[in-house]
């Protein structure tokens, strides 16, 4: 079943959900850092970065919301939203036994407002992106393997029919993984694809002409060894963000502009920074990493006008911060005391 067409709705408040929808509330604290940018193509953070660089324009509160189906309380991730208030996501955790189920979850949010959205005949969906338009995209799989090792399909629905979409190469890993994860009013989707190399290569697709375009970093080299970069989020300007490898060890966000401007987002202080949403606005979410291995810990963040802001849910041991609209509401997942992976909703 999917969402049909929804109308233009009124702000979105703590206040206006379902009584019966699976919520906690609670205040978010959003803290600033400040960084600078110069040129087309540059880092707008560095290690050199301190608290005195707090932004009072980023900090702020949140209302936070908890969001969880109730067929796996153990594992839910939100990863967009529109500007209608319609979430994309998705339950279960992948492993063998535990496959993802897509879902469109639309205001108040109570449980039966999680509407199944599945491939046919796939044993994985996930619906990672939307638009105002009734659009979703995402991946589905054939496989739920014990190793989560698993071919990916990249998708999109319209008007009722599912439509499969994979990058045209000859050069794909094995299995095979093209997911697409966000689209915009203008049914540009994007996404990406890896190859034999175990690269990642981000495109935009045009589902009315259905015509394929790499996203690239430029002044980077070509073929198999440009770097490897995943395009994340499209707004209805056509900026595009993602995430791509720098060098061998540092992964960056981006954000690259319709004009072809190219910005590195790279928090200050972090092991990695990918961006996962982009607004029309251009205010950009993600997740940055902080130190490595097992003491390695996720935080969103929220960038604009230059100016990072940490995202992180009360009581959870990490947070990564997906989508973003243009009233500035946040969707994404933490993992809390329980050690579940739980989705959530966040007002300002």
């Amino acid at each position: 079943m999917k969402a049909p067409a929804v109308r233009t709705r009124p702000r979105l408040g703590v206040a206006a959900l379902a009584s019966g929808a699976l919520v906690a509330v609670a205040a978010l604290a959003v803290t600033g850092c400040s960084s600078t940018s110069a040129g087309d193509n540059v880092a707008l953070a560095g290690a050199t970065s301190t608290p005195s660089q707090v932004s009072s324009s980023l900090a702020g509160n949140y209302q936070i919301v908890t969001l969880n189906d109730a067929r796996d309380l153990t594992f839910n991730q939100l990863l967009g939203i529109n500007n209608e208030g319609v979430i994309a996501g998705y339950f279960g955790s992948g492993a063998a036994g535990h496959p993802n189920k897509g879902y469109a979850l639309v205001p108040p949010f109570a449980q039966n407002d999680f509407l199944n959205e599945n491939f046919p005949g796939s044993a994985q969906t996930q619906v990672t992106g939307l638009n105002d338009r009734g659009v979703t995209v995402g991946f589905w799989s054939a496989q739920n393997t014990a190793s989560m090792s698993n071919n990916n399909f990249g998708f999109y629905w319209q008007y009722g029919r599912f439509h499969s979409v994979n990058f045209p190469t000859g050069d794909n890993a094995k299995p095979p993984v093209n997911q697409l994860l966000g689209v915009n009013n203008s049914d540009i989707a994007v996404g990406f694809y890896t190859n034999g190399g175990g690269s990642n290569r981000g495109y935009e697709y045009n589902i009315r002409t259905r015509q394929f375009t790499r996203v690239l970093v430029p002044g980077a080299p070509g073929g198999v060894n440009g770097p490897s970069l995943t395009a994340a989020a499209i707004n209805n300007n056509g900026d595009v963000a993602g995430f791509y490898n720098k060098t061998a060890s540092q992964v960056d966000g981006f954000l690259k502009l319709r004009s072809g401007r190219f910005i590195t987002l790279a928090y200050p202080g972090a092991s990695m920074t990918q961006a996962t949403g982009v607004n029309d606005s251009d205010e950009v979410v993600g997740s940055y990493t902080t130190g490595s291995g097992n003491s390695a810990v996720t935080h969103g963040f929220v960038w604009r006008d230059g100016k990072f802001g940490a995202v992180n849910v009360p009581g959870g041991s990490s947070t990564t911060v997906n989508g973003i609209n243009d009233e500035n509401d946040l969707v994404g997942f933490y993992t809390d005391a329980k050690g579940n992976t739980d989705g959530f909703l966040a007002l300002p």
